[in-house]
């Protein structure tokens, strides 16, 4: 059984600033790319950010300059430092991983089960 944790999320004000984490856990035998995605309430869920397993990035244009992702490979953690926020954040941000599996060695997607992000004044 694969798991992802999300934690950080949270109320912050305009031009604040959220730290959200993730940790991939169980039966891994390696993790390829992890990511960020998010919804917004009536919006189709979107790719904020995502690394490669050798530390390549790739952002979406409304976060760049912004946001930036790391990953920690020992601890199978990947985070998003989120700068400067904006109203248009807020959202449901979700942590994936392309990853194989130990044990049968099958290859997917798993996903976090979200954490809200909401900038408010």
């Amino acid at each position: 059984q694969v798991q992802l944790v999300e934690s950080g999320g949270g109320l912050v004000q305009p031009g604040g600033s959220l730290r959200l984490s993730c940790a991939a856990s169980g039966r891994i035998f390696s993790i390829y790319s992890m990511g960020w995605y998010r919804q917004a309430p009536g919006k189709q869920r979107e790719l904020v950010a995502a690394i490669t397993s050798g530390g390549s990035t790739n952002y979406a244009d409304s976060v760049k300059g912004r946001f930036t992702i790391s990953r920690d490979n020992a601890k199978n953690t990947v985070y998003l430092q989120m700068n400067s926020l904006k109203p248009e954040d807020t959202a449901v941000y979700y942590c994936n991983a392309d990853l194989r599996r130990g044990g049968d060695y099958l290859r997917g997607d798993y996903w976090g089960q979200g954490t809200q992000v909401t900038v408010s004044s």
